[in-house]
This record gives structure tokens, C-alpha cells and sequence, in this order.
């Protein structure tokens, strides 16, 4: 039986919607072998499909038709410590898991770059997929067949706070919520500050990551539908934070600090529990620069 490590992913990283994400150090565990039936089980409390509805299976299954192969069955043991529908990429951990498991037992027949695709294919966008397989920071663009992607490996003593809500929305209501069309100017203000968060996480221009943020195609409709989601954004803020942001759909918010910057996660914690919010947990990572491995 092999054993997979995935990382957890933080999407959009402000104003690259669908186009930016990188992988945090906040892992998945699946374990899996070919079998002649389906078995799948959970060392934790989370509840999983256990039939062939499950993610990890249908990705795997996927794969195996790609390269001519029927899969019969899979033994899958799942150990889901990145919570579900909260931004941090649960979905698309399952997905890689599931392609990544799938190539190693069929031998690798696969490339990187089919696995980047395939995996942008199951999900419908690469924001959280690709840097779930590939690590650090990825820029990806999705033509509906083929991701032309770029990632770069970050070496920085920034801390990406994931300040996680005890509730869930799922994406396909943070996306329902999106106006189908936008002004050219918001597409204006996006696209430049897409380019500076990059531009300036790797220079460690970390004053203009406030401003990268910024956002006009979901934060503003997506923030409607996270209770006291600006409260959390100016707490985080108010303790010297970078920059705050909607992680992925939401409904967890990120907040970028320096490493130097010893005592945010309490003081934040402290905040948010008077503030009444004490039922958000600050959980304190870094960017993971591996992605998906097997261990």
C-alpha cells in the first residue's frame, strides 16, 4: 500500500481570482492499493463517501480510463486533517490524491503536466489543484484543455495565518453569488494587483501586500455571505498583519504576518474571543514548496 502526503492550498490570494494559489504545510494522508472491490475508510471522525462516489476513487478512476486501464477497486484510507468546504482546498486534495495514488500504481505513465491538466479538468480551474500537486506559488491559466502554468518555489519567513471558522459554505454557493459580468475597470484594478502580489512576495516588497489584496470580482460578494467576516479582516490587521484575504471561496480568512511578528496568533485568538468569535481557530503555517508526495 502506498502512502500520499497532500498539501492544503489557499486560492485567489486576494486579487488572482482563479488564477493564483499556493500550498501551506497543513496536510491530507491516503493511503491506497488496487483491490477487486471498493473499500474506504477514515482514521478520523470525518464523514467520507465510502462508495464509488467518493473523490479520491472517482480521480483515480479517471486516470485509470485515460491510459486504457478498468479499475476494478481501490482500498483507500483517508486521513482528513484540511476541514471541508472552508477555502483550504479539501476537494482538490482529494482529486491529486486520487491521480497522484492512481499513476504511482499504474507505474507513472503519466507526465506532470498531464496530471496539472487532468487535475484541472476534474475540478474545472487550476487555482487550488496545481499548487496542491506541485507546491509553492503557482500561477496557472485554464484554456479548458490544457493548463500553462508557472511555479516558483517561495523561501520567505512570512506565516500564513488560516483563521478558520466552525461553519462551512461551499463553493458552489460563493460562486453562484459572482456577477456575470464586471466593469473594465475592476478588471483593471484586479489584473495589476494580481501581478504585484507575486512581484512582491518574491522580492520581499511585503509593505505592498495591503494593497495586492485588494479585490474586486469575489471578496465583496463573497464577504456577504461570511458573518462577521470583516471584523476577522480588521483583527488580523489591527495585530500588523501584510495583508488579509478570502481564503479560495471562503469561509476562511487569511492573514499574511512576518515571522518576526511573534505573538499575532495569540493576540488574534485573544481578539476574536471577545469579539465573541471564539469559535474561529488560528491555526499558524508556511508555504509548502514539495506539493503532493508520496512518503
Amino acid at each position: 500500500m502506498i502512502k500520499i502526503r497532500i498539501p492544503a492550498t489557499s486560492a485567489n490570494l486576494g486579487a488572482g481570482f482563479d488564477a493564483l494559489g499556493l500550498a501551506l504545510d497543513y496536510y491530507n494522508f491516503v493511503e491506497m492499493e488496487e483491490s477487486d472491490r471498493i473499500e474506504i475508510n477514515s482514521t478520523d471522525d470525518v464523514k467520507i463517501p465510502t462508495d464509488e462516489s467518493n473523490l479520491i476513487y472517482i480521480s483515480a478512476r479517471d486516470l485509470f480510463e485515460v491510459c486504457g486501464r478498468k479499475l476494478d477497486g481501490l482500498k483507500i484510507v483517508q486521513t482528513n486533517n484540511i476541514p471541508m468546504a472552508r477555502g483550504l482546498g479539501s476537494s482538490s486534495a482529494c482529486i491529486v490524491a486520487g491521480l497522484v495514488g492512481a499513476n504511482h500504481l499504474l507505474g507513472n505513465p503519466l507526465t506532470t503536466d498531464d496530471l496539472v491538466n487532468l487535475s484541472a479538468q476534474i475540478e474545472g480551474h487550476p487555482d487550488n489543484t496545481a499548487p496542491a500537486l506541485l507546491g509553492g506559488i503557482v500561477t496557472a491559466v485554464f484554456d479548458g484543455r490544457q493548463v500553462h502554468w508557472v511555479k516558483q518555489e517561495v523561501y520567505t519567513k512570512l506565516k500564513f495565518y488560516a483563521i478558520i471558522p466552525d461553519f462551512e459554505l461551499k463553493t458552489e454557493l460563493a460562486r453562484a453569488c459572482l456577477p456575470k459580468e464586471i466593469p473594465h475597470k475592476d478588471a483593471v484594478y484586479n489584473l495589476s494587483r494580481a501581478a504585484l502580489f507575486s512581484a512582491s512576495l518574491l522580492t520581499g516588497k511585503f509593505e505592498n501586500l495591503r494593497e495586492a489584496v485588494n479585490d474586486k470580482l469575489h471578496q465583496p460578494y463573497r464577504i456577504e455571505l461570511i458573518p462577521h467576516c470583516q471584523e476577522v479582516f480588521d483583527i488580523a490587521y489591527s495585530h500588523g498583519a501584510y495583508g488579509v484575504y478570502i481564503s479560495g471561496a471562503g469561509p476562511t480568512v487569511m492573514a499574511i504576518a512576518d515571522d518576526r511578528n511573534t505573538y499575532f496568533a495569540g493576540k488574534t485568538r485573544f481578539s476574536l474571543e471577545n469579539a465573541g468569535l471564539a469559535s474561529w481557530q488560528v491555526k499558524e503555517l508556511s508555504i509548502d514548496n514539495v506539493g503532493t508526495a508520496l512518503i
